[in-house]
């Protein structure tokens, strides 16, 4: 049985960040195990090929976690750190829509820098994780064979992206330890729709900008109809929020309403909109496509609700359609400053694995950087 200092356990975001920390910082021996035969793949295929890595604005309200755990890796390994960490191995991001920072070519730019530092370290591909059993030392068990280690990095990820080898082996390993875990549910996801919101499936492809109100958080972006309901990013983040009950959109932010009374165009030609969407959303609440200017004063408190629309989505579009995942193991069950078990010994827990997720924009990247820069540093520290 080969022994190792750590054995890393995915071969993701975090996981080669850890292994890349740990090779530059000290001379422990260090196995990354990964059960798909090429490393990073949910990394490749982020972004559109692309990787958004970060976002120009980043803090703890941005993530559904314990803050104090969030904000104490945001603190050690802030976005601007993240930039120079990549921008000495040559990786010049570019920011889309002032805010999401991406590789300029591909994926596969981030992807080499991890795996070039992490060189050095017994990168095992191909090997199913099956369990992880005892204490100094840890056994870990695949399909190919067990290995030993001092110290235990989970960073197994999420349950979102089956096709990309996405398990639930993290919160497994966490349960055979006694911890408490959050089970994986979709997050940064599409929403379907109630029966009462049906015509919006007629509008399949139309997108604009939107505003969204759920619990107590504001998100802005674009707006897309879907065959199966209410998509785009603006949705996508809202999802992070929503569990049961109303949303509420604003499909014209920052428009006033008041600007239409002397306005003598047709209601849906006058508002900044899609004809189409308006035409539908008129038929929806009931009101005549009419003149601006001959609206009653009822009529305009109903025309109102393009900028206050109250709907409670049906569900989600399912984990295989997720972008990332709530749940994992409880932020409660990790030291802050270490990334360990509180519990176990050994035991660390980085990325996705844990139950933190951000929004979507470059957010989950962020958490599993910057957790995995924390357990690096408290492994050699």
């Amino acid at each position: 049985m080969k022994a190792y200092d750590v054995i890393i356990l995915g071969a993701g975001a975090a996981g080669l960040m850890c292994a890349a920390q740990l090779r530059e910082n000290s001379a422990l021996k260090i196995a990354i195990i990964e059960g798909n035969s090429r490393p990073a793949l949910k990394l490749k295929a982020s972004g559109g090929g692309k990787c958004n890595l970060t976002n120009v604005k980043v803090d703890a309200t941005h993530y559904l976690g314990d803050e104090a755990l969030v904000s104490y890796a945001l603190e050690v390994f802030p976005k601007e750190k993240l930039l120079e960490y990549f921008y000495r191995g040559g990786l010049r991001p570019v920011i889309r829509k002032e805010r999401y920072y991406f590789c300029p070519k591909s994926s596969d730019e981030i992807i080499s820098i991890l795996i070039g530092r992490a060189k050095g370290c017994d990168l095992l591909l191909g090997h199913k994780i099956l369990s992880v059993e005892g204490n100094s030392p840890f056994t870990v068990t695949t399909d190919k064979g067990e290995f030993q280690a001092a110290k235990v990095v989970v960073a197994t990820g999420g349950a979102s992206y089956k096709e990309l080898g996405a398990t639930d082996i993290g919160l497994k390993i966490a349960q055979r330890y006694g911890l408490k875990t959050v089970p994986f549910s979709p997050a940064l996801v599409g929403l379907t729709l109630q029966s009462k919101e049906f015509w919006m499936k007629e509008l399949s492809g139309i997108s604009f900008p939107a505003r969204i109100r759920v619990a107590e958080k504001i998100v802005d972006e674009d707006f897309l109809f879907a065959h199966k309901g209410i998509s785009g990013l603006v949705v996508l983040s809202a999802s992070l929020y929503w569990h049961r009950g109303e949303i509420v959109i604003d499909f014209c932010p920052d428009f006033d309403l008041n600007t239409l009374i002397q306005e003598k165009k047709l209601i849906s030609t006058a508002l900044p909109l899609p004809k189409r969407f308006m035409k539908s959303f008129l038929e929806a609440i009931g009101l005549e496509d009419k003149p601006c200017n001959r609206l009653t004063p009822q009529e305009r408190e109903k025309l109102a609700l393009i900028r206050n629309y109250a709907m409670a989505p049906s569900g989600t579009f399912g984990l295989s359609k997720a972008e990332a995942c709530r749940g994992g193991v409880a932020c409660e069950e990790i030291d802050p400053a270490t990334m360990q078990s509180r519990r176990v010994k050994g035991l660390y827990f980085i990325g996705e694995t844990v139950d933190v997720t951000g929004e979507l924009g470059g957010y989950n990247f962020q958490w599993a950087f910057s957790s995995a820069v924390v357990c690096s540093a408290a492994m050699v520290g």
